[in-house]
């Protein structure tokens, strides 16, 4: 057998894979479908001024870079900006969920919570909106620096999530 028929055999083999991943993709950009954090911004927020309480929190920095990657100019002042969004809480809270016979904990809950609200030049365009995310994790005292590794974890990660959340319902603006 030559090289060429091998080569034709292999070519029939890929065929009906290529196929079926090329209609995937179809059908995937015939539904709306949209990759995470790929949802354009409204006009108005394209140059956006942000006031943070907290500019160096988990859910600020996230904010900051998904905006920046939806395309928008981020103003540092408000005077030439489209809008402001206004993050007026962000705090995460650790609470004990149960503790031992010797009265040491060993599951806690985190809860992180956001509120912002969104303003332009002509009004609000949306109104406070909080949103919070909790998430619990176990505690060992024989592992504690991987324990307190976990939660700084599952913060970041939580932040990530606030951050999409936000970000949906701020690409919801029109």
């Amino acid at each position: 057998m030559s090289s060429f028929d091998m080569r034709r055999m292999a070519a029939r083999r890929l065929a009906p894979p290529i196929l079926a991943a090329l209609a995937a993709l179809t059908a995937l950009a015939a539904c709306g479908f949209h990759l995470a954090g790929s949802e354009p911004l409204p006009s108005v927020l394209m140059r956006p001024h942000l006031s943070f309480t907290d500019p160096y929190s988990d859910f600020a920095r996230d904010f900051e870079r998904q905006l920046q990657a939806a395309g928008a100019v981020l103003q540092p002042r408000g005077a030439g900006a489209s809008a402001t969004i206004e993050v007026s809480r962000d705090t995460v809270e650790q609470r004990v969920l149960s503790v031992s016979a010797r009265n040491i904990p060993t599951e806690y809950l985190l809860v992180y919570t956001v509120t912002y609200a969104v303003r332009s030049v002509k009004g609000e365009l949306l109104p406070p909106q909080t949103i919070s995310l909790t998430q619990d994790y176990s505690f060992s005292e024989r592992a504690v620096l991987a324990k307190e590794h976990e939660a700084d974890m599952l913060r970041r990660q939580m932040a990530r999530n606030l951050v999409e959340i936000a970000m949906r319902r701020i690409a919801s603006l029109r």
